[in-house]
């Protein structure tokens, strides 16, 4: 491509400074890393089930929240329901109107559930399950036809 506009390194670079995944996220958890996990949907989505670590506020308080409940000098993730919700988004832009350092969980809670993570509810944990259809499950082996 003889496009001048056309600058991979650029953009992969610029895209993963703004975006993270569930697996990533664990790690990091799993590490002591510093982050501050974010819900940003419903109270009935939070309380359906949630990322476990994560707290609950959705995007619509954040701008009136986050400067009293959250310290700025700690990363960011936020994260909605899916990938084909743009809450995760629409939280990410009000921390960064913040001065917060943010990221958004591409694949949301859904991804996050699909890998195992671990996912609490409202009434406490919730058993952990693998879809072999998004990530590699040890021992598993595809049904024939």
């Amino acid at each position: 491509m003889t496009d001048a506009a056309y600058n991979p390194l650029a953009y992969f670079s610029a895209k993963l400074l703004h975006e993270t995944d569930p697996s990533d996220v664990y790690v990091a958890q799993r590490a002591g890393e510093a982050l501050t996990l974010v819900d940003v949907r419903s109270v009935d989505a939070w309380n359906q089930g949630h990322a476990a670590g994560a707290i609950h506020m959705p995007y619509s308080e954040i701008a009136q929240r986050a400067p009293v409940e959250l310290d700025p000098a700690v990363p960011v993730v936020v994260y909605c329901w899916s990938p084909g919700c743009n809450a995760g988004a629409k939280g990410a832009l009000e921390f960064a109107k913040l001065g917060f350092e943010v990221r958004e969980m591409i694949g949301g809670f859904e991804y996050w559930a699909r890998e195992g993570q671990p996912v609490e509810a409202a009434s406490g944990p919730l058993p952990r399950q693998f879809d072999p259809l998004v990530m590699h499950v040890r021992g598993w082996t595809p049904p024939t036809a």
